[in-house]
């Protein structure tokens, strides 16, 4: 099997969400790190018009294809033939989706804003912030209800669905902008949750590759 090669920038929590499926399924991969101003420019954006990443280009398929909801989807349907991190049929299946289309829909486009208005935009712009933090904590609010008495979002093992959360729940503190005070903690359910998958392997993995991109600056 030619290795899968994954276009991001480390910055963002994206690309790491493909990186957490790819480790656990062991499957082999490269990166190709661009930088974060280069993104609307080519050669990304003869492989994503959009200009984002990530983007993962597949030899073994001859399939280019980008937003991480459905790069996660394809690894899963293309090379868990085991199943581990999903369910064959039944509900589960379809509920696995329902919480991966939450996490790229809700998720993910307020945490990215929160981050924006505190931390790119070139004022402060306080309403804009408290909005974007309170639906953070909405959105982490649903969480802590579902995970009540469960281990994981759907029945008795972790999924794709899970992994796809954590990248941006690990930044929690940063866009709250409560250093020293992990918000997980006012969400217990949710904190435990994230600590089982932040333990595993994969995760430390990807966070060592992220850090020694972001070291070499390159």
């Amino acid at each position: 099997m030619e290795p899968i090669r994954v276009w991001l920038f480390p910055e963002g929590p994206n690309p790491l969400k493909v990186l957490l499926v790819l480790e656990e399924l062991q499957i082999p991969y490269e990166i190709q790190r661009i930088k974060r101003e280069n993104v609307k420019s080519k050669p990304l954006t003869d492989l994503n018009p959009n200009g984002r990443v990530p983007v993962i280009e597949d030899p073994n398929t001859d399939l280019v294809l980008w937003e991480s909801g459905a790069i996660i989807t394809y690894l899963v349907e293309e090379y868990d033939k085991d199943k581990t991190l999903t369910y064959a049929a039944g509900n589960e299946k379809h509920l696995v989706n329902q919480w991966l289309y939450f996490q790229v829909s809700g998720q993910g486009p307020y945490f990215g804003q929160a981050a924006w208005f505190m931390i790119q935009h070139p004022e402060k712009v306080p309403s804009a912030i408290q909005r974007y933090q309170d639906e953070i904590r909405r959105v982490l609010g649903v969480l802590e209800r579902h995970l009540e008495g469960k281990q994981w979002l759907v029945g008795e093992k972790m999924t794709f669905a899970d992994l796809a959360w954590v990248p941006y729940n690990n930044d929690t503190e940063m866009l709250l902008g409560q250093p020293g005070h992990s918000l997980l903690g006012d969400f217990p359910n949710v904190e435990s949750w994230c600590g089982r998958m932040t333990s595993r392997p994969s995760w430390r993995k990807v966070m060592e590759t992220r850090a020694r991109l972001l070291e070499s600056g390159a």
